[in-house]
This record gives C-alpha cells, structure tokens and sequence, in this order.
C-alpha cells in the first residue's frame, strides 16, 4: 500500500502539470472550499462549551474576576454587554471555589463573613452594629440575585429591646434598588422583595418596609393606616380582569361557530364585591305543642307541714291540771268532732310545686361573605354583517331577527344572566371596518408572508451551503479522478530522427530511432505500448485527446 500511495504522487503530479489553466484554477479552488468547510466543522465540533462562572456582575467585581481568571490560565467569555462571565463547562465549579477562596466576587457589601474576623473583647455594641451590616449585606446579595436588578443597598432600623411594652417599637426596613436600563420590576416581584424582607428580620411586618428605586419612585404599597383605604390592590385588580376575560371568552366561544372566528368581539364589565363581611344572627320562634317539645329541665317541690292545737280554756290553775275520768257521751260525735271534750286534732297542710322547662325553637346563622363575589354584569356583543357571495362581488347584509334573538338567548346562558342582581346584555349587528392595513395583510397570497419569506430564507441559507459543498467536492472528485488517469497513462519518448516536438507514446525508448526493421526486443516493445495506447484510446478518447492537445501545446 506504501508503495502503491508513493507511486501515485508523481503520477498525480504529472497530471496536475496537464491540465490547463482553467482546470487548476477551479482544482485549486474546489480543495480550497473543501479544506475550509473541513476546518469550520473541525472547529464547531472541537469548540469547548461555555456555562456561565457569575452573572449580574458589576464592573469592578468583573474586573477583579477577569485579573484572576488570567492569572489561573482559564479562558472566559463575555456576555450580556459584560455583565455575564463565561468558562468552559468543565471548569466552572472549579473555577468557582477557587474564586470563592479569593473572596471573589464581593458583591459590593459584607455579609456574614464579617463576624469571621470579629475580635475579642469588642463591645456589645460593635457586635450589634456588625451584626446588623452582615444582615444588611446578606438581604442586598439576595436582592441583586434578581435578573433586573444591577444593585441593591439595604437599611434595616432595629430599635432597641426593652421590658415596657408601651414603648416597644417595631423594626423596618428600606431598600433602594438601582435596575438595568431599560428593566422594570412587576407588582409581584416587589411584592416578592417586601415579603422576602420581612420574612429575615424578626417582627418585621410587610407594611414597614420601603422599595425605592433609583430614581426615587416608590415601588411598594402605602403603608401604615393609607393602606386598608386604597380602591383596589394589583391582585385584586388582576382578578377582575381574569373574571371579565373569561366571561367573555365564553361568549365569543359559543357564537364562533355561528358568527366565524373573526365575526365576533364581546367586552365584560364586572362589579365585583372584595368586602370581608361576618353576621351572625340569632332568631326564637312562637313555641309549638308542648308535646312536640324536648323538655329543657325539670323541677318539682312538694312539702307537708303539720300545726299544732292551740291552747283553750281559761288560763289559771284549773285550765293546767289534767282531765278526769272519761264518762260516755250523751250525744253520739259527729265524724271529726272530738268525743266528747276532747281537743281537736292538729291541723295538717301540703304543698307541692312543678317546674318544666321546655327547649326554645332558637335558631343561630352565622354567615362569612365571600370574597371577589360578582354584583353585576355588563355585556356588551357585536356580530358582523353576514358575508354574501365570493370575491368581488360579495357584499354585506344584516342578520335576521331570529338569528339575533338565537345569539342574545346564547350570549345569555354564557354569562351567566341574572336578573335579581340587574345583569344587562345588549347585542348588536353592524357591519366590521377593516383598516387598510388588515384589507392589505388580507389581500397578499400566502407566498408574500414576512414569517414564511424569513423562514424561506434561512432554509435558503442552509440548502445553498449543502450545494456549493457538494459542488466542490465533485469538481474536487472530478479533477482527482483525471489526475490519476494522466498519471497512469506512459509518457511519450523522444524520437532522436523525429525532429524537435515529435514524441511517441512509448515508454522506456527514449533516443530510438524510427521503427524501420522488424523483430526484435526494440520493435516487440513498441507493438505492445502501441497496442495499449491504442486500448486506452477507445476506453476514454478524452484522455488521450487532452495528451495529443498538451503536446501540440508544447513550446520544445
């Protein structure tokens, strides 16, 4: 093979000098292509991939990062306008813990390594106020940790502890935030901030701190007692616009396909109730059968109480000594009458009480209203003309009665109509202005479409690219091939009698004389190289036409 490969270049070589100018201007310019797109390959796919190391970094924290990047030999890029430092992905945790060690990037503040070089026998004082500056620190890296936001700065005012609950105050925060040009922050990112805030210090509430950006516009709420007396907050009125958004989605999705996609537009107004209502409410009513009633409780009282007699007679001696002998009665006594003189029996007395209490028919409500409960309706629906033919000729009419009837009856089950509430619906028909921009866009076929014409493009990029290299590579191909035919073909020998510029497709003659004597080796030889010449004339006449051509081009 070695000699086969070693053989083939000056074969190659010698090809090369035959062909014309031409053929090794686009030889020369097909290997050129091919060696390039080659390289351009060789160099995507060998390209290391880059991660971002840090990102949001200032411009004095960039340079301190860049000065010890180049002193470790690590490649870095840039990215967004600087603000992004790039290494090779395999580098970067590395790379970042030996930045780390460096104290590297500092973020613009201290945070809580400040307390690794407190020293000792500092006051209580100093460990307060650096304690303080670590929260302080901590809070603006977590704040310029946010995409928008280039720097944070962050004043916390903790009062001091004390035992009379009078005079204890509440901690608060203020936050001045400088963003990137061009860069806003949302209601929910503020709102995201202040929570965050609040959350770090203790018994800090949401309402005591302050975000300010950088040119002095306030990007919390109020706070204090102005803030229960606003209208309505963000996600209050976030909640309003989702209402009247999806009830008026639900209109246009069901007259779509009476009306056409493009027939229709329907607008919700919404009065939505955001009152935290409580009531409770207790009412009695007129007491049923008793028989019906569940007895509460239940008393009863009974007492018996006996008197004795009184005394009788005339007081003195006579009236206190005891009676004599008892003797029959003349009168029989009469049922409870004492026989004879004897006193009456004592007088015995009862009484006896009941107490029943029956339970109350009581009913207790308590009622909580809800939140964001819709009070009323607005709806306000047009629908388009119907369109009447094709083309030019088609034209506008009004829809009929009943249809309109049909699309106010849908519209209304779609709302949600309530009349005890006062919802109003109003439907009307009338024909849709289109601009001249819309008429414009409508009119132009679908070939002269900005997305299909960018889309068009880049697929023409990409087919062009695969063209020329596979042009180059068959002219590359094409020229090899007759490269190696050139050189594989003899080399025609001087003929001494032949004058100058005669030459005889033989090899290995050189300075013989014109055949004229038959037989022998000089003459065997010739009728063998004379035969294959012959053979590769018909096999490919290009071939040797281009030998003849390159000898009658001769200037020996």
């Amino acid at each position: 093979m070695a000699q086969a490969s070693a053989s083939s270049l000056p074969a190659l070589a010698r090809g090369f000098l035959q062909l014309s100018n031409a053929r090794k201007i686009g030889l020369g310019v097909g290997v050129a292509t091919v060696a390039a797109i080659l390289w351009v390959l060789y160099l995507y796919s060998s390209a290391p991939e880059y991660r971002v190391l840090f990102a949001n970094v200032s411009d004095k924290d960039g340079g301190a990062v860049i000065a010890a990047l180049s002193q470790m030999n690590v490649p870095y890029r840039m990215a967004d306008g600087g603000g992004a430092i790039l290494v090779p992905a395999g580098a970067v945790y590395e790379t970042r813990l030996k930045l780390a060690s460096q104290g590297l990037p500092r973020g613009g503040g201290v945070g809580f390594e400040l307390l690794e070089t407190q020293k000792f026998g500092v006051s209580q004082f100093v460990e307060q106020v650096n304690y303080q500056r670590a929260v302080e620190g901590e809070l603006a890296r977590t704040i310029q940790s946010l995409a928008v936001v280039q720097s944070a700065r962050v004043h916390l005012a903790i009062p001091k502890p004390t035992v009379f609950v009078r005079e204890n105050q509440k901690p608060s925060a203020s936050v001045l935030v400088t963003l990137y040009p061009g860069r806003t922050l949302d209601a929910a990112q503020v709102t995201g901030m202040v929570n965050l805030i609040s959350s770090s210090v203790p018994e800090l509430s949401s309402r005591n701190v302050t975000v300010v950006d950088q040119a002095g516009n306030l990007l919390s709420g109020p706070t204090g007692d102005t803030a229960g007396r606003t209208a309505l907050d963000a996600s209050q009125l976030k909640y309003l616009h989702q209402v009247e958004a999806a009830i008026a989605a639900r209109i246009e999705g069901i007259l779509r396909p009476i009306t056409g996609a493009e027939n229709v537009r329907a607008q919700v107004a919404a009065n939505l109730d955001f009152s935290e209502t409580e009531q409770t409410s207790e009412s009695f009513k007129p007491n049923s059968n008793p028989r019906d009633q569940s007895i509460r409780s239940q008393q009863s009282n009974e007492s018996n109480s006996t008197t004795p007699q009184a005394a009788q007679g005339v007081p003195g001696a006579l009236s206190n000594q005891p009676p004599g002998a008892a003797s029959a009665p003349l009168v029989t006594p009469q049922p409870g009458q004492p026989p004879g003189n004897q006193p009456p029996p004592p007088a015995t007395s009862s009484q006896k009480e009941q107490t029943v209490n029956f339970e109350v028919d009581k009913t207790i409500r308590h009622t909580k209203g809800e939140v964001g409960s819709i009070r009323r309706l607005s709806v306000a629906v047009v629908v388009n003309y119907r369109r009447v033919g094709d083309g030019s000729k088609a034209k506008l009419e009004p829809l009929a009665e009943q249809e309109i009837t049909q699309i106010t009856d849908l519209a209304r089950e779609a709302m949600g109509f309530s009349k005890d509430r006062g919802d109003t619906l109003n439907v009307v028909n009338a024909p849709f202005r289109v601009t001249e921009a819309e008429a414009a866009a409508a009119s132009l076929p679908f070939w002269k479409d900005a997305g299909l014409i960018a889309m068009a493009i880049s697929i023409a990029k990409w087919i062009a690219f695969i063209v020329i290299a596979l042009i180059a590579l068959m002219m590359t191909r094409t020229a090899m091939r007759d490269l190696i035919r050139l050189g594989a073909m003899p080399q025609p020998a001087a003929v001494g009698a032949g004058g100058p510029g005669m030459a005889m497709p033989v090899g290995g003659y050189e300075g013989q004389a014109a055949p004229g004597a038959a037989g022998g080796p000089a003459q065997a030889g010739y009728e063998g190289d004379l035969r294959a010449v012959r053979d590769m004339a018909k096999q490919d006449p290009a071939i040797v036409a281009q030998v003849v051509k390159g000898w009658v081009g001769r200037d020996e």
